[in-house]
This record gives structure tokens, sequence and C-alpha cells, in this order.
């Protein structure tokens, strides 16, 4: 790519987790070097970082993702002094409600199971029987239940926009340089990304590539003969007010269903996926940002007045809606370079994790492009390898 300009490092997506590797990259000591991260979208108005309800939890199945949300709540806690700039501390209102898991008898093995590994990793969840959540929790239908788990500290939800421009914000203030534009391509020559080329035909040399764009991640691989298994799936979030009042606070409740609803100021959001064994073509490849209302009239309100009997009497807000970039071969992230091309990283196929692990991935994409290996938290379960190995690292607890 001669007379092109040129950088050490060219991050493709300037959102959360872009903005999180640019910014650890930054806060290396042992890097020197030019970063750019491209963001097609300067407005960061659709991105999923402005779109997502904006949650952390530990209550996964996987020994990754816990480990990943461990050192994320850390994070997030710590967030006025890690990514201060300039005697600016940036405030993400972080509210440690917790996330209550429900399981009917067919349920509770799996959930038994994951709270073993939860402790086990260190994280804050209690096992709650029937009798357990009708006293903690009075306002909840549990005639059908037979658990819950609860995570009594380290769970929660915050701005995630704030903890977006937070990221950006320091890393400019480290040297990085953001530019809006689109990226049409990923130049590969000899084995080794040589740069991209952007929508407007430029040209940019980089020393190495990191795809971070979300939805697009797919689209940026193919254009260098990678296949990846992303595909945009639409998440709808509906707020609402409640006119009776419930006590204690509702946490992020999950029910069996995979129906969800979380406090939120003086009202609440909720929203659902799919039921896991459902037809596919109810979770189609969707692209648009149109709020489908039946679906909250005749699917999710039954639902949540079923589950919490207050919620029969409801006044609904104004809606949106976001995509999940699904990783559809096991609903994990996507991590660090692609096999035989060792400077092209990816960070992408969150599945709807990504700003809950945008601390820990930003710091180990950043490990990987400066050391060659993740140094602090071990990511190696969630490399990009793993697609060419047919490995596998299923995650049961998707929200």
């Amino acid at each position: 790519m001669s007379g092109s300009e040129t950088f050490d490092v060219v991050i493709v997506g300037g959102a959360v987790t872009g903005s999180s590797i640019a910014c650890h990259l930054g806060m290396d000591p042992a890097f020197r070097g030019r970063i750019l991260v491209i963001e097609k979208d300067a407005s960061y108005a659709n991105c999923a970082s402005a779109r997502s309800a904006a949650s952390i939890r530990q209550q996964f199945s996987t020994a990754a993702n816990i480990a990943i949300s461990l050192y994320g709540i850390e994070f997030l806690r710590e967030i006025g002094a890690r990514l201060e700039v300039a005697g600016d501390r940036p405030e993400i209102d972080l509210v440690e409600g917790g996330y209550l898991f429900l399981a009917t008898p067919a349920g509770r093995t799996v959930l038994e199971e994951n709270h073993a590994l939860q402790t086990r990793l260190g994280a804050d969840i209690a096992f709650l029987e029937p009798d357990d959540l009708r006293r903690e929790f009075p306002w909840l239908m549990t005639d059908d239940l037979a658990a819950g788990c609860f995570g009594r500290t380290g769970e929660g939800w915050f701005d995630g926009y704030g903890l977006m421009r937070a990221f950006r914000a320091k890393a400019r203030a480290l040297g990085a340089e953001y530019r809006a534009a689109k990226v049409a391509s990923i130049a590969v020559e000899a084995g080794r990304a040589i740069g991209v080329v952007l929508a407007d035909g430029t040209a940019i040399s980089a020393g190495t590539v990191v795809v971070a764009a979300g939805i697009a991640s797919g689209r940026l691989a193919a254009s260098a003969g990678i296949e990846l298994p992303i595909s945009p799936r639409k998440r709808m979030i509906f707020p609402f007010d409640c006119a009776d009042v419930i006590a204690p606070r509702c946490p992020l409740l999950v029910d069996p269903t995979g129906a969800y609803v979380r406090a939120e100021g003086k009202g609440f959001i909720c929203g659902a996926g799919p039921a896991e064994d459902a037809d596919p073509e109810n979770d189609p490849d969707d692209p648009d940002f149109e709020v489908e209302h039946d679906f909250f009239e005749e699917t999710l309100w039954p639902i949540l007045a079923a589950r919490v009997p207050a919620f029969e009497r409801l006044r609904l807000g104004r809606p949106w809606a976001g995509h999940y970039d699904m990783n559809l071969f096991d609903h994990n992230a996507l991590l660090g370079p692609w096999p035989g091309l060792e400077n092209l990283h990816f960070a992408c196929g969150f599945s709807g994790h990504g700003l809950q692990q945008s601390p820990a991935v930003g710091r180990g994409i950043a490990e990987l492009v400066v050391h060659g290996a993740f140094r602090t938290l071990d990511l190696a379960d969630l490399a990009t390898a793993r697609l060419v190995e047919g490995r596998r690292v299923a995650e049961r607890n998707v929200v």
C-alpha cells in the first residue's frame, strides 16, 4: 500500500470495544506506536453501546465469561480513577442491583451446576429455594419455580454510553486518533494484514489490524477471505412505568422463558429474545431498527404480568431496538488473531455481552498486540482459532 498513511495499529470500530482496545494500548508502557480508530457512525447513535440494556453479571455457565465479568465489575467500580483525564473523572451511575435467574423444575439442575462454578470462581451468588424467593421478593409469583440465583454483589447495570465515552476520551488523551469513515475491506498480502481500504478508496497501511466492528465484523472478515459466523440479531427494549410499588427494588429478573425486566430510575425496562428451542425463523438476520410493538403486547407483557402481578397495570414508554452481533457458532466472543494471519485480530461476536466484557477484552487484545500473549487474564478459550478447530465453548446463559 505504497504512498498510503501508516499506523502501527488500525482499529475498525470505535464504540466501547474498539475504544477499550485503543485505551488499553495507550496505557501499556511497552507500546509506543500510532493508533488509528475508524468509526463509520460518528454520532454513535446506532451502535450497540448506545442501545444496550447496559448490564453486568457473573451468572454465566463458562469459566472464561465469569472471569471476564469479575474483572469487569472491579473496573467499573474504579472507573473514575482508571479513566480520569485531566482531572475529569467519568461517572457511569453503576447500580449493583443484582441479577435474579429463575428456574422451573426442568431447569434446576442447570442452575445448580452454574451456581457451583460461579461461586467456585469467586462470584457472590446466592442459591434461593422457593421459600427464599417468596421471602426475599414477595411480589414474585413462584408457584411454578424450583429455585433462583441472585447476585448479592457484583451484578447490576450502568450507563453504557457513558462507559464508551470514557474509554474514547482516555484513548484520545493517550494519543489515539479517531476518524469518521467506513472501512470497505481489509488488505491482505503474503499471509499478513497490511492495512484497510476505506469506502472512498483511501488506503491506510497498518502493522496490525483489529476488527471490533460489531455486526459489520463478518463482512469485513469476508473481505480478507475469512468466514465468521456473525449475524445481526435484533433485540428490542421496552421501558414502562408501574402503578404499584415493588419493594424491595426489582433486580434484573430473568424469567425461565428468557424474558427479563429490571428497574430503571423510577420505572422499568424489559425485553426478551426467542425461546431457546424456537424456530430459527423467529430470530432472523435482521439489521433494521424498527420496533415490533405487537411483540410487547402479545408475548412479553403477558409473561411479565404472570410473573409479577403488579405489572398488569403499567404505562409503556418509548421503546427502541438494537442488535447483538450474534456468534452463531457458540454464542461467545471471538477474540484474537485469525490462524495464519497473526496480525489480524478480532474482537466481536459478543452475542449481547460486549459492554460488560469490554474492560477485560480491551486489555486482553492490547496484550496480544503488544506482547503476543495474554498476560493478566487468560482468554484463550475464546480464541478465534476454535472456529477452525471446531471447538465450541457453549454458553447456556444468553439473555
